[in-house]
């Protein structure tokens, strides 16, 4: 896995999985974290088993802030689980 970078303001990290049903098991996880916490990721799955996640805090003018900082361990934890 690679970790979390910082570019064009935002935090992204990207996953890879066995298949495309694990990649999407993943997303459904990270959206329900998302729902709980109430920030919710830009999310992009390509070649059937890698998922891009972009942490990006819309509401303080597209610039990183700690929520995306807070959040980017926790959708960590939910890859290693």
């Amino acid at each position: 896995m690679v970790m979390w970078s910082a570019n064009d303001n935002c935090l992204t990290n990207e996953f890879e999985f066995e298949n495309f049903q694990e990649a999407l098991a993943f997303v459904n996880r990270v959206a329900e974290l998302a729902e709980i916490r109430k920030h919710h990721p830009d999310i992009f799955i390509h070649d059937y088993r890698y998922v891009k996640i972009s942490l990006i805090t819309h509401d303080a003018r597209n610039k990183i802030s700690e929520k995306d900082v807070e959040m980017a361990p926790l959708i960590d934890a939910l890859y290693t689980t």
